[in-house]
């Protein structure tokens, strides 16, 4: 991909930067460091040119104090990307994988001034609404259910048996959704994350969704559908399948993400892993380091300038995406002196000013709970392979580990006769068990969860 000395770059500023020479942030070298990336990329100055796939540039900062002004400046940097000027003007592969994360669509991320204050308001007042020990008795639920698929094994993936699927369930409960319809969602959903036949995947969730929206229209229920669509700002349809989307989106792989990268922290830092005592600490602790060190969604928040813009020695013509590394940012020399100083709430993991998440509340609870009913419940897991060979999912945006393969020793089932065809024979959920064809593994997640509950 790229040699080490196409990196020796010269100093911003410098004429030489006009060449076009972009440094690539997908593939498996970005995966595996990109921290190595980000430093040669400060070489630039506080913005520096990338390819987010091929044929797709953005600029990309890499400087706290920079993205902080680029955050909270909503006037000069607006979210709408219908404002993307090589989109628009054709100069953008219309099958590009970034698309989907970058595309406009009518929800509170994408949208700026008035409309954005509507969409947002009428989700933080929706999330307002969510009683927090509910949310955590449903995340204790949930995760007894998904550690009673694999706990008898002795073995597990906790990415796709664990931290992949369980904030999937808890967000089918907050959203009140019905067995089937639930079942459809995370088939999508799991397919739009994995890439599977991703157009057919993106209609099936909003089809799903717009059920899901017909339905609460008739029957309102105690959950977010409902709340939403309460709201004074009075969405329509459309707006409130934009909404939901954004919402399971955004809830759901920023949350995986955490609850893997800190599993890996506990499971193989030398900083965590003596530390059984004061465990509840200890989990806050390493998502604490892992929001400043390898933040769930490290590079994102696309922003393009109403008009040419000069910030921090660098020009930036109208309608260029402009992305924060909050990784990058998170890591900034400049802060590393005031770093260990810093309040937890000084990273940028969450993002900052009009944009900045607004379920970071419920994300952490779901997150910390999941974590800590997890080591609680095998109190012996260890990771099944050497930290050093676990590999990175590539790609622009997140940090995400591909799998993270952990030992225990074996516990029974507490629901056995729950599932279909009881402790011994095939269980719904239990990636071992025979699949309709073409149906995605985790199809049935939802019913089997409100089956196994219901004993």
């Amino acid at each position: 991909m790229h040699s080490h000395s196409e990196f020796e770059t010269p100093p911003p500023g410098c004429p030489a930067h006009a060449d076009g020479m972009r440094t690539s942030l997908y593939g498996p070298e970005f995966a595996a460091d990109p921290h190595g990336f980000y430093e040669r990329l400060r070489q630039h100055g506080p913005v520096a040119p990338v390819e987010l796939a091929p044929g797709v540039e953005a600029e990309l900062v890499t400087d706290y104090a920079t993205a902080l002004q680029v955050l909270q400046n909503p006037d000069t940097f607006a979210r709408d990307s219908r404002r993307w000027r090589a989109l628009n003007e054709g100069r953008v592969p219309l099958d590009s994988p970034v698309l989907p994360m970058m595309m406009f669509r009518p929800n509170c991320m994408f949208s700026d001034g008035a409309d954005h204050l509507k969409l947002r308001q009428a989700v933080t007042d929706s999330f307002a609404r969510l009683d927090m020990h509910r949310v955590s008795r449903h995340v204790d639920r949930v995760a007894a259910y998904l550690i009673d698929q694999f706990g008898f094994r002795g073995k597990a993936d906790l990415i796709s048996d664990y931290a992949q699927v369980l904030p999937l369930l808890v967000f089918n409960d907050l959203f009140g959704c019905p067995a089937e319809l639930g079942d459809r969602l995370i088939s999508a959903i799991s397919n739009l994350f994995d890439g599977v036949d991703v157009e057919r995947a993106n209609e099936a969730m909003a089809g799903a969704l717009f059920e899901l929206v017909t339905l609460k229209r008739t029957s309102p229920g105690e959950d977010i559908t409902s709340w939403l669509m309460q709201h004074p700002s009075q969405l329509s349809d459309e707006e409130m399948v934009h909404q939901l989307a954004l919402l399971i989106g955004a809830g759901t792989e920023p949350v995986q993400n955490i609850i893997g990268n800190a599993l890996r922290l506990l499971l193989s830092d030398e900083q965590f892993a003596d530390g059984q005592q004061g465990a509840g600490v200890l989990v806050e602790d390493a998502i604490n380091e892992v929001l400043w060190n390898s933040p769930p969604i490290a590079n994102y928040a696309t922003h393009y300038p109403v008009h040419d813009v000069e910030i921090s020695g660098t020009k930036l013509a109208a309608g260029t995406p402009v992305l924060i590394s909050f990784a990058a940012a998170n890591a900034d020399p400049s802060l590393s002196a005031s770093r260990q100083t810093f309040s937890k709430r000084a990273h940028l993991a969450w993002g900052a000013g009009t944009h900045a998440c607004p379920a970071k509340d419920p994300a952490l609870l779901i997150s910390i709970r999941a974590i800590e009913k997890l080591l609680n419940t095998l109190p012996d897991v260890e990771l099944g392979v050497p930290a050093d060979t676990l590999t990175w999912r590539p790609g622009p945006f997140h940090r995400a580990l591909i799998a993270l393969p952990a030992r225990f020793t074996p516990v029974r089932h507490t629901r056995g006769e729950a599932t279909p065809g009881g402790a011994s024979g095939p269980r719904q959920g239990d990636p071992s068990a025979q699949q309709p064809k073409g149906r995605s593994q985790k199809g049935s997640w939802w019913s089997g969860f409100l089956n196994w509950w219901r004993v």
